[in-house]
């Protein structure tokens, strides 16, 4: 169930509940019982968990993987010792 946000349009009182969606909006103010207004918010950060993910998602950069371009670097310094090893023949 998610968490509204509401402020009163004549005290300025603003506070939370947390409703299902099916249930009406509030409309009186529990401070003064005044209007209230059902505020527009981010919520809450949506976060994907679990073995239906790929591991790169989400992921900070202390996790163990190398990047792309540390690989490509590995890579050529593998090539470069070996054409080096060849030229000297």
């Amino acid at each position: 169930m998610p968490t509204y946000e509401y402020k009163c349009r004549d005290c300025t009182h603003a506070f939370e509940r947390f409703q299902g969606i099916s249930e009406p909006a509030i409309e009186v103010c529990p401070e003064c019982e005044g209007r209230v207004q059902r505020l527009i918010s981010s919520g809450g950060g949506l976060v994907f968990k679990g073995p239906g993910f790929y591991a790169t998602d989400y992921r900070s950069g202390g996790s163990g993987a190398k990047p792309a371009a540390q690989k490509a670097d590995g890579a050529g310094k593998a090539e470069s010792g070996k054409s080096g090893g060849d030229a000297s023949d």
